[in-house]
């Protein structure tokens, strides 16, 4: 009487089975392909960060090798600016991208880099790597 019981429940409970073993397969699926993704949005995120404090960079050595050459040429109140751009670049947890102060730092850049273009007077702009809808054919 057991074996037919047995038989039966395995009918009656075919669709739970079947819900059960799509669930883990999706799950399997989901863990894989996430990771994959999760991946490549790192990498491409950053890189568009190191492309970014880059670019800060490059301007401020610039800006630098300018001071150098003639002390005189930028007021003391722009070279201040010019250093602390320099300290807030050397400040950027770059190793360790999940710090809270990310933002707030990249941020403090964005001003800064404002702040010492509109001292300066040039049309100096961060426009960011170029996406594949920005090229006219």
């Amino acid at each position: 009487m057991a074996s037919i019981e047995d038989i039966f429940y395995s009918s009656l409970n075919l669709e739970e089975t079947h819900y059960q073993e799509g669930y883990r397969e999706g799950f399997n699926h989901g863990i894989t392909t996430g990771k994959e993704e999760a991946r490549q949005v790192g990498l491409k995120t950053g890189f568009e960060t190191g492309e970014e404090l880059g670019f800060y960079k490059g301007c401020v050595d610039v800006w630098n090798s300018a001071i150098e050459i003639d002390p005189t040429r930028f007021s003391t109140r722009l070279q201040k600016c010019i250093k602390q751009m320099h300290e807030l670049i050397q400040k950027y947890p770059v190793m360790d991208p999940e710090t809270e102060s990310v933002q707030e730092t990249m941020e403090a850049l964005r001003l800064k880099f404002r702040v010492i273009r509109a001292a300066l007077g040039v049309k100096l702009e961060y426009d960011g790597y170029p996406k594949p809808n920005d090229f006219e054919f």
